[in-house]
């Protein structure tokens, strides 16, 4: 009974792996201003970032160059495509 009730309780909201998932346009303007400013202040970092993981409340983050990143309950992962598409 009990791991029927918690079985209910779960959604999931994961898209498939061929769809990006939904994400709020403030949420990947605020990714945007952090992978910006972290170009200006660290231009002598090589590499090719793969996004940014940003908090959905406090607006938060971190640019990120793994591909696979963990992420923290409230946090989301915009990828860099994303943010360079939105700017557009």
């Amino acid at each position: 009974m009990y791991a029927l009730r918690q079985e209910q309780g779960k959604a999931n909201f994961t898209a498939p792996r061929n769809q990006s998932p939904l994400i709020d346009p403030a949420v990947i303007r605020a990714a945007g201003q952090i992978y910006y400013t972290h170009c200006e202040v660290h231009p002598e970092i090589a590499g090719q970032p793969s996004g940014v993981a940003i908090n959905r409340v406090t607006y938060r983050g971190k640019v990120i160059f793994t591909n696979q990143p963990v992420l923290l309950p409230q946090e989301c992962f915009v990828p860099l495509s994303q943010i360079e598409s939105h700017m557009y």
